[in-house]
């Protein structure tokens, strides 16, 4: 049996996972804390069921390195050169004034200086797997809260190494230590060496694995990668997920950037996983049974201090933090990290944190993290809604009057479109819109948009609506078109209204509300995208092109026949002779283009 023991410890993971994380995401808890509650139970302290926890733990912070990969493919150079400002800017204040606070209330508990330093070093980090992991899974990544957050975070990985450095210095035992500049240079060697792999090496390798048609290969080459960086990162005393990291951002505009995010996904996702179980599996309960208080007491100072820190600097930083996402903000940040065990596990083998202290802390890092999955459920269910309903009563931007001909509601792809489109065209708009961070970054490109709702007939007023000659409704939601075409009706008759659509029934509601202009947003691109079908499948282009101009006039009568039609049986009939119809139609013009032949298309 001891020869399938990592089978046996497989099955064991993947049924603790199978059972905690569907049950914990029907209960509304989040998959990171099913998988924490995964490991309690099946860990030293629950079902016993794996013994060698610090082995798997260490095994599984694989997972967090691939984390790291896959958002480095995001990110190209440029990218990256844009953020260095929140990087450096808010991560160094996190980072100085975490541990300067936390250092402060070390001391005068009575540790000496130097463990104070430490511990305030260690307890600063948070925990990029817990983070990163939520914002992807909640789609949160691309808002202020989820930027800021990132880039925090990435200071925290580059933070580590001068931390690492230091710790040594602040022991009392010996260490291997070695001549600085030596190190120093292994460092630029190894980063250079990265630089140098990821920039003008991999793409012929990819390339000529990709020739070989062997996706397996293609997968193994991708883990190679992966790994043998990580592994150069340990060698040189720096931090594997920062190496991988840096890979990534390299390959982000490879062509082969698409297929490598398919490769390394699964094995991110599992390994993901597999960390947060070695977590719950690693809280020592006798810990925290024989010194409940102090263990409790630790772990709520230490979420309340970074909480306080976190706010601070999400509302005094140089681009303040949205009011109503500081919370997430704080609430995704306010955990030790996985990068705590290894400092303290360092700092003990150097003599700078004694035993005695450093078992607790570890207790104190682990439950800091369960308790980030149950602040951010605090933040959905009572917190967001609360800003969401202050949000609906914020006053209005003061809209400049400049007399635009053309005035646009709602500024989101569909929106984009259209206003770029009249931009170029040197046609001047107004324009509103209801959502604060896509103003901010509409804004950076010199577009004049306001926060506004566009359903009140003072914002109307003031963004020139009795003086305008159109009104562009593009908001996403239908219900809202509605309310926006029924205030402008009321109070500015004039006015002639150009609407989204969302389908035909929304058409509909907009021609019962006198609105005359309107395009269903997505007919007219499916109707370009069939027409690209039929020519790849041999039709000539002029063939397509008239079987699509048919069938957006056969559509066109077909709805006018249905406003018209109020049952749902004639509803039916309508559309089953509209469709014979168009087939008629399609058959008589094939019929005509094969007796003549149309030089001007075929």
């Amino acid at each position: 049996m001891a020869d399938h023991s990592l089978l046996v410890n497989a099955i064991t993971y993947l049924g603790a996972a199978v059972v905690a994380v569907p049950l914990a995401k029907r209960l509304g808890l989040g998959s990171v804390l099913g998988y924490l509650m995964a490991g309690i139970v099946i860990g030293p302290w629950g079902l016993s069921l794996i013994a060698n926890v610090d082995d798997i733990l260490h095994f599984a912070e694989f997972g967090v390195v691939l984390l790291l990969f896959l958002i480095g493919l995001e990110l190209n150079p440029k990218r990256l050169w844009a953020m260095r400002q929140p990087i450096f800017g808010m991560g160094g204040m996190q980072v100085a004034l975490t541990t300067l606070v936390l250092s402060l209330c070390g001391w005068l508990l009575g540790l000496p200086a130097g463990a104070a330093l430490v511990v305030a070093m260690g307890l600063s980090l948070s925990s990029t797997a817990i983070a990163l992991q939520t914002l992807t899974e909640k789609n949160l990544l691309s808002t202020h809260a989820g930027r800021s957050a990132f880039s925090v975070l990435l200071f925290q990985d580059i933070a580590v190494i001068p931390m690492m450095a230091l710790i040594p210095l602040l022991g009392v035992a010996a260490t291997s230590g070695g001549d600085p500049v030596s190190g120093l240079l292994k460092v630029i060697a190894a980063i250079g060496g990265i630089v140098i792999l990821g920039h003008y090496l991999t793409r012929p390798i990819f390339h000529y694995i990709a020739q070989t048609r062997l996706p397996e290969i293609f997968t193994a080459f991708a883990l190679l990668l992966v790994i043998g960086i990580a592994l150069l990162m340990v060698a040189v005393d720096l931090s594997m997920a920062l190496g991988t990291f840096l890979a990534g951002v390299l390959l982000a505009e490879s062509e082969y950037r698409h297929e490598l995010e398919a490769e390394i996904a699964p094995f991110k996702g599992l390994l993901l996983g597999l960390f947060f179980i070695s977590v719950g599996m690693s809280i020592d309960f006798g810990i925290l049974l024989e010194r409940p208080l102090l263990i409790i007491g630790l772990v709520i100072g230490l979420v309340l201090i970074k909480l306080a820190v976190l706010w601070g600097i999400s509302s005094g930083c140089k681009e303040p933090i949205p009011l109503s996402q500081r919370p997430l903000f704080a609430f995704l940040l306010c955990q030790g990290g996985e990068f705590a065990f290894v400092l303290f596990s360092v700092a003990r083998g150097a003599g700078a944190l004694e035993t005695r202290l450093a078992d607790p802390l570890f207790v104190v890092v682990a439950l800091s993290m369960v308790t980030t999955p149950l602040l951010l459920i605090l933040y959905e269910r009572t917190i967001a809604p609360r800003f969401a309903d202050m949000s609906e009563e914020q006053e209005d931007d003061t809209v400049e009057e400049e007399g635009n001909p053309v005035i646009i509601a709602g500024f989101g792809r569909f929106g984009r479109v259209v206003g770029r489109l009249l931009t170029a065209n040197r046609i001047p708009t107004t324009i509103l819109d209801h959502d604060p961070d896509r103003i901010e970054m509409v804004r950076k490109f010199d577009y004049k948009v306001y926060y506004g709702n566009a359903t009140r007939h003072a914002t109307l007023h003031a963004a020139g609506a009795a003086k305008a000659k159109l009104l562009i409704v593009t908001v996403d939601d239908p219900a809202i078109t509605l309310q926006v075409v029924e205030t402008t009706r009321k109070h500015f008759p004039k006015l002639r209204i150009l609407a989204r659509a969302q389908d035909m029934d929304h058409a509909f509601e907009l021609q019962r509300r006198g609105v005359e202009l309107f395009q269903r947003e997505l007919l007219e691109s499916a109707l370009l995208l069939g027409e690209d079908a039929l020519k790849q499948l041999g039709f000539g282009a002029y063939r397509a092109k008239k079987a699509a101009h048919a069938f957006r006039d056969h559509d066109r009568s077909l709805c006018d026949a249905l406003y018209e039609a109020d049952a749902l049986e004639k509803h039916i009939s309508i559309t089953r002779q509209a469709r014979e119809e168009l087939e008629q139609v399609l058959s008589a013009d094939a019929e005509e283009l094969g007796r003549r032949r149309n030089h001007g298309w075929d």
